[in-house]
């Protein structure tokens, strides 16, 4: 028996042109795309495919694929439901039939003028909100810091409440309104917090005091109202999409057309963000102002929303945590986050329809609902990334 100190080395005598024997397997070499001359190693996540087409690249997501389009699925299911519900006891059947058209002609403006119009705004404006949400959780690095909860809701909300002061009538101000107030806000709260740079608690608890006050503000001048002004702003102040139609799901859709994209740059720029701020100026990121666009884009979404629908609770704080949940942490889920927040919004209005003799605001039933949640975001759910 040879002694262990006698043995040859591992490839100690190894010929260097002697090729492996026939049965066995030749090692893979690693994936290698030409970079200047050198040869570096193709990395993808797991959950992706790089699709190469000449010169050009880029990555299928499996996972984020196969989620949206069940995301989808849901929604029309969602749809679907929504209009043949009704709060007037009108049946099925004669929902079907307005919605088809072969109705009488009031059960089929009903449907196609009031309900349709606004199944789509509900839409829109939860899309809006889970993206909103989505970008300032990113951006502070806490799930808690959503729109609803750092102020920029009550500032939209404040703006389009003053707008009816003086008014005889029950009419909510203008739309456009909503991100004034809603920037006014934001400015104040990250001027408060130290800069837009400032992560973590400092700006929830910035936030939360900045939407108290103007939240009081806002309930004082209801209060000086009359009866009737004060009721139609009441419960447009829930968060309502009584009364919304095409007129103003038009501007939104436009809106959202040209915000969307921006939210996905931003979404591939923020996915380096979430690592270090010195990691991604290595990068070459400009940090200052990818921040500062994130934020102008969330605060625009949100006000824009908020001016349509109302101070809707809870969807920008749901719909991006599920969102993560659903498509994995390895990305900035934007479209989920907008396609959980439309589902989340059209079947709140739904619900709101059907549980109760008299509609409920789509306002109440995301609050009710979003109560519980929001004890198992601090409570049950993983630790946010970044305090």
């Amino acid at each position: 028996m040879t002694p262990p100190e006698a043995r040859p080395a591992p490839d100690a005598h190894r010929d260097p042109d002697a090729r492996p024997a026939p049965d066995a397997p030749a090692p893979t070499p690693p994936a290698t795309a030409s970079a200047g001359g050198d040869t570096v190693p193709r990395v993808a996540p797991a959950d992706s495919t790089v699709l190469r087409t000449g010169t050009w690249s880029w990555l299928f997501p499996h996972r984020a694929a196969l989620v949206s389009l069940g995301l989808l699925a849901v929604i029309a299911v969602i749809v679907a439901l929504a209009t043949l519900a009704s709060s007037t006891g009108m049946s099925v059947g004669t929902s079907l039939r307005g919605l088809l058209g072969t109705g009488d002609r009031l059960t089929v403006m009903l449907v196609q003028e009031f309900r349709l119009p606004r199944i789509v705004v509900g839409l829109l404006v939860g899309a809006a909100l889970g993206i909103a949400g989505c970008l300032t959780q990113t951006l502070a690095g806490n799930r808690l810091a959503t729109p609803d909860i750092i102020g920029v809701n009550e500032g939209a909300t404040a703006a389009v409440v003053a707008s009816v002061v003086g008014s005889s009538t029950a009419m909510v101000g203008d739309w456009w309104l909503g991100p004034l107030g809603a920037a006014g806000a934001a400015a104040l709260v990250v001027l408060c917090a130290g800069g837009a740079g400032t992560r973590g608690y400092r700006v929830l608890v910035v936030g939360i005091g900045v939407s108290t006050i103007i939240g009081a503000i806002s309930d004082l001048v209801m209060s000086r109202q009359n009866d009737n002004t004060a009721g139609g702003v009441f419960l447009w102040s829930v968060g309502s999409l009584s009364g919304r139609d095409y007129g103003v799901g038009e501007p939104l859709a436009l809106c959202l057309l040209v915000l969307v994209p921006l939210a996905l740059v931003a979404g591939r720029r923020l996915d380096v963000l979430r690592f270090d701020d010195d990691v991604a100026a290595a990068l070459g990121l400009n940090v200052p102002l990818l921040r500062g666009l994130t934020l102008a884009l969330a605060v625009a979404l949100a006000g824009i929303a908020v001016g349509i629908g109302g101070p809707i609770a809870f969807v920008a704080l749901a719909a991006p945590v599920i969102a993560t949940k659903l498509y994995g942490p390895t990305r900035v889920p934007v479209i989920g986050s907008a396609l959980v927040g439309a589902a989340l919004v059209a079947a709140s209005d739904a619900l709101g329809r059907v549980v109760a003799p008299v509609e409920i605001p789509v306002g109440v039933i995301t609050s009710v609902l979003g109560g519980p949640f929001l004890l198992w975001v601090l409570f049950g759910g993983s630790p946010s990334r970044k305090a």
